[in-house]
C-alpha cells in the first residue's frame, strides 16, 4: 500500500529502509544524509530547513529527490564513475602481498589497509582491491588448537574420548573445570533498549562491582550441569568440589575430567582420592583443554549470559548465574554429540549439539 507523505510517495517498506540507513553506524556517512533528507522531505519540511538541519546544499536535495522519485532507494546509492577502472602492475600487486605478509613496525600486531597504503604510496583503494583479489585479510586472525607438547597425548586423549563413546557400566562421567574473573559490570547510564533499525545499546563507560569465579561439572551422557561459586580458585575450593559430586552421585563409579591445572594435582586433592575408590580423577592432555566438554557449555554461558550483561553488584550476578544453570537443567539439558569424522581438514574441537 503506497501513502503520499509531503510530495513523494512512498512505501511503508521504503520507509523503514530508509529509517535504517538513517540510524546506521556501519553505512558510510553519505547514505545517512541521503535517508535523512528522503525522510524529511516526506514529513514536508522545506528545502530551507533540510539544508539548515543536515548542512547540505539545495541543490544535492534536490538532485536526490528526484533521484528518489525516480528509482526509489536504488537512486540514493552513487552512480558508477566513467572511465576505464584503475589499472596495477604486477609489481604493485607485489609490493601490496609482500608489505601485507610481512610483520609491522612501530609496535604494532598487524596491517590495516590504511597504514599499508601510506606505507608504499599507494591509493587505499588500490590496496584494498589487491588485497581482496588475493583474499589477504591481514587485519584478520583465526585461531586452531595447536600441537600438544605432552608425550602421552594420544594415549590421554583416547582414555579421555573412550569414556565419552564408551564409558564403563554404573560409572557417571563428569568433566569439570573453573570459569574465574566473570566481571560484575555496571553501565554508567541506563540501557537503551532496542528498537527498529537499532540494537539494543549501552554505554562504552562502566563501573566494576567485583569478579565472580564459577567451579562447575557437566555431566557428559545425560547433560546436567553443577555449578558452584568459589571465592578463590584453589585446591581447598576444588576438593571441596569434589566432595559435593560424591554426595550428589551416590552408588556411582564417578570419572572425574579436568585440566592439567596445578590446584587439580594438589597434594591434598590426591590424599583424600586415595581414599575414594569410586572416584577416578582424568587429566586431558597438556595444551589440549578442548577436549573437556565443560568448556563447551562454558561457551554457551558466556554468549547466553555474559555477553551484553549489566548488573548492580557482585550479589546480582552470582544469583543469575546459579538461576540460568537451573533453568537450562530444566530446559536444555542434553549431551553433546561430537561431529568430527576423522577428516584432517576439519578441527577437531568442532561439536554441535544433537
Amino acid at each position: 500500500m503506497r501513502n503520499s507523505i509531503g510530495k513523494i510517495n512512498i512505501t511503508a517498506e521504503q520507509k523503514n529502509e530508509l529509517l535504517s540507513w538513517s540510524r546506521s553506524t556501519s553505512l558510510d556517512y553519505r547514505y545517512v544524509v541521503r535517508a535523512k533528507m528522503i525522510l524529511l522531505l516526506c514529513e514536508g519540511k522545506t528545502y530551507d530547513t533540510i539544508s539548515l538541519q543536515l548542512n547540505v546544499g539545495k541543490t544535492a536535495i534536490a538532485k536526490w529527490k528526484k533521484r528518489f522519485v525516480n528509482t526509489g532507494l536504488e537512486g540514493l546509492k552513487d552512480a558508477p564513475r566513467p572511465g576505464k577502472p584503475r589499472v596495477y602492475t604486477e609489481v604493485d600487486r607485489a609490493r601490496v602481498i609482500q608489505k601485507a605478509c610481512e610483520d609491522p613496525q612501530g609496535g604494532y600486531s598487524s596491517w590495516s589497509q590504511r597504514r599499508i597504503a601510506a606505507e608504499l604510496g599507494m591509493a587505499q583503494s588500490t590496496v584494498n582491491a589487491i588485497l581482496k583479489e588475493h583474499e589477504l585479510k591481514p587485519h584478520k586472525v583465526e585461531y586452531w588448537c595447536g600441537k600438544s607438547t605432552d608425550a602421552e597425548f594420544e594415549s590421554k586423549m583416547l582414555n579421555v574420548i573412550g569414556l565419552y563413546m564408551n564409558p564403563p557400566q554404573n560409572a557417571l562421567v563428569l568433566c569439570v573445570d573453573e570459569k574465574t574473573q566473570m566481571q560484575a559490570l555496571d553501565r554508567s547510564q541506563p540501557e537503551l533498549p532496542m528498537k527498529s533499525g537499532a540494537p539494543k545499546r549501552q554505554t562504552a563507560t562502566y563501573k566494576r562491582n567485583g569478579t565472580v569465579s564459577l567451579i562447575a561439572s557437566l555431566a557428559v551422557h545425560t547433560g546436567e550441569v553443577t555449578g558452584k561459586v568459589i571465592d578463590k580458585n584453589n585446591a581447598s575450593n576444588f576438593l571441596t568440589f569434589l566432595k559435593q559430586l560424591d554426595r550428589k552421585y551416590t552408588n556411582k563409579h564417578l570419572h572425574i575430567i579436568v585440566d592439567n591445572l596445578a590446584v587439580h594435582k594438589h597434594k591434598d586433592v590426591k590424599a583424600w582420592l586415595e581414599r575414594k575408590r569410586k572416584m577416578t580423577v582424568h587429566f586431558t592432555p597438556t595444551y589440549s583443554s578442548w577436549l573437556n566438554q565443560i568448556e563447551i557449555w562454558f561457551n554457551i554461558l558466556s554468549k547466553d549470559v555474559l555477553k551484553g550483561g549489566v548488573w548492580k553488584s557482585r550479589q546480582q550476578m552470582i544469583k543469575q548465574l546459579l538461576e540460568y544453570i537451573k533453568t537450562y537443567n530444566k530446559t536444555r539439558m542434553k549431551p553433546f554429540s561430537w561431529t568430527y569424522d576423522g577428516s584432517k581438514n576439519i578441527s577437531p574441537n568442532k561439536k554441535s549439539l544433537h
